[in-house]
């Protein structure tokens, strides 16, 4: 505690030392040009034609799809796939919309209704309502962070990741070859102490609402055990674990769990700087598993796509993250190769994901 006091009070002497000169100053703003003179090379568009396979909008009306292809044109993203579809009525009326207006860019997810777990037959209608949003053009399931966070049964209880009301669902899934994406829990540091050794301090500083503990709602070990055994409970459907899993900043462990459950692919929407970091360590975990890995952004903001390329395509060294909250260190490029950018770009999720117009992308 000494420690953080001791940390706190720099942090607010040099805000003061900062207001003092009038500059305002403080450590989100601190962001020091860097004297290092390398090769730089910022990317705007990708090298080929790219699936993002983890994106959210929650209206696919006409104008809507006219002004996001016009963005996604830009960036040479030839297909979005949209995780927040709903379910029932909302989610024909996404597909529809689709549909009508530009059927080959967009493909639509399904959620689940968690409201109502333990009541008589809840299971069996879920399934239907899979099944009938699936005739009517989802193309796979996403299950957000609240199952394992926030869903409770009808008895107030919590519902774990592994709740074996919910096999059915998942069952289905591998029944009709859609996948599952899933997040489970958050970053680990979310749930470490808020000191100056949580490599998280300035993010939760800044978010405090993403704090975690054990008790609220399991710690995070737990929620990524549930979510383990769920896969494995279940070979024959195929899970794309969103973020890496959570484990972006443990590669080996990654890569030991993908060994271990050959049905589980990744995507590392949100978390490029994790692998930016560590540029040797990242090229070789993709040349590993290269058929596993899946590109996803997740929030939806265009100009934020070029550390991903950049991170991907080039070995530039030393060039920072858009969110300094989220990585306050630089990173450098992979410099992937094209044989294993295709696979990352598209090949991977034209695979995994089906009904996805083929003929919009190389061989």
């Amino acid at each position: 505690m000494r420690k953080l006091a001791f940390f706190c009070y720099a942090l607010m002497a040099t805000v003061a030392a900062a207001g003092q000169s009038g500059r305002g100053m403080d450590f989100e703003k601190y962001n020091p040009t860097s004297t290092l003179v390398v090769p730089e090379h910022p990317i705007q568009r990708a090298k080929f034609p790219f699936i993002d396979v983890h994106n959210h909008q929650n209206g696919l009306r006409s104008n809507d799809i006219t002004r996001l292809l016009q963005d996604m044109d830009k960036l040479n993203m030839k297909v979005m796939v949209n995780l927040s579809g709903g379910y029932g009525n909302a989610l024909q009326n996404m597909t529809s919309s689709v549909k009508n207006n530009a059927p080959k860019r967009f493909i639509v997810f399904a959620n689940v209704n968690f409201s109502g777990i333990g009541e008589r037959d809840w299971t069996e209608k879920a399934v239907r309502q899979l099944e009938e949003d699936v005739r009517a053009g989802a193309n796979g399931l996403k299950i957000f962070k609240s199952l394992g966070f926030s869903v409770k049964d009808v008895d107030g209880k919590r519902v774990m990741v592994d709740d074996p009301r919910l096999d059915a669902i998942w069952a289905k899934c591998g029944e009709l070859k859609i996948p599952v994406l899933i997040h489970t829990a958050d970053p680990k540091p979310f749930w470490d102490e808020q000191d100056d050794h949580n490599e998280r301090w300035l993010e939760l500083a800044t978010h405090p609402g993403r704090k975690r503990s054990d008790t609220n709602p399991a710690s995070w070990e737990a929620l990524i055990e549930e979510q383990h055994r769920m896969f494995k409970k279940h070979p024959r459907t195929t899970f794309i674990a969103a973020h890496f899993g959570w484990y972006p900043n443990d590669l080996t462990k990654l890569g030991q769990l993908l060994q271990e459950m050959p049905n589980v692919v990744v995507e590392f929407g949100a978390v490029i700087a994790e692998l930016g970091r560590q540029p040797k360590a990242a090229r070789k975990f993709f040349e590993q598993f290269q058929d596993r890995i899946l590109f996803g952004k997740d929030s939806w903001v265009p100009e934020e796509y070029t550390t991903y390329f950049r991170v991907l395509e080039t070995e530039d060294e030393y060039f920072p993250y858009h969110k300094k909250y989220h990585a306050f260190w630089r990173m450098y490029g992979l410099g992937l190769p094209d044989n294993i950018l295709k696979k990352v770009y598209y090949k991977n999720a034209l695979r995994i994901i089906p009904n996805i117009d083929k003929t919009q992308f190389p061989d």
